[in-house]
């Protein structure tokens, strides 16, 4: 019984070691489209009120950009526990107790919330997608369906970072 329950502590850690890495690396590799959705927002307004000349196009670029970041970081955020709480009480309890809050919190509010996310997005995505819809304005993006993907991106994402913090706070990892 003792080596079973060893077993799978060990494979949970291994399956949370890889949503880590995994969030990681791309929480990481989207944190670097900051630069270029600062550099075409300057642009933007530098073409506009130097040149006189706006492109809806590019202004879009920077609303895709600007998802992707906020989407994909979500799970990142997540990682490394620095979303947005509003802590009232949090901050003064002991570690055991937050771990406690967060696991319930993961199970009864986060993991819900992501399938929920997942499943009403789900056909909403997949329309977009086989119409190869394409931005309503007139010189927009012809892919708004890559758009709405950011939505699934970041049900699963968050999804799985959840899981890798249950089976850390389960195997008692932090």
């Amino acid at each position: 019984l003792l080596k079973n329950l060893i077993m799978k502590k060990a494979k949970m850690n291994i399956v949370s070691k890889k949503i880590d890495f995994f969030n990681e690396k791309i929480g990481i590799l989207t944190s670097y489209l900051c630069i270029p959705m600062i550099l075409i927002t300057f642009l933007v307004a530098f073409m506009r009120y130097v040149l006189d000349f706006g492109s809806i196009a590019i202004q879009e670029i920077i609303i895709y950009l600007h998802a992707l970041i906020f989407t994909v970081g979500a799970a990142y955020t997540l990682k490394h526990n620095m979303h947005v709480r509003i802590d009232i009480f949090y901050n003064n309890f002991s570690v055991q107790n937050k771990k406690i809050i967060d696991f319930y919190g993961t199970i009864f509010f986060l993991i819900p919330t992501c399938l929920l996310i997942f499943i009403t997005s789900y056909n909403y995505v997949l329309s977009s997608i086989l119409l190869l819809e394409s931005s309503k304005e007139s010189g927009g993006l012809p892919i708004l369906y890559v758009l709405k993907i950011y939505i699934l991106l970041l049900s699963l994402t968050l999804f799985l970072q959840a899981i890798s913090e249950l089976f850390k706070n389960y195997s008692g990892e932090s």
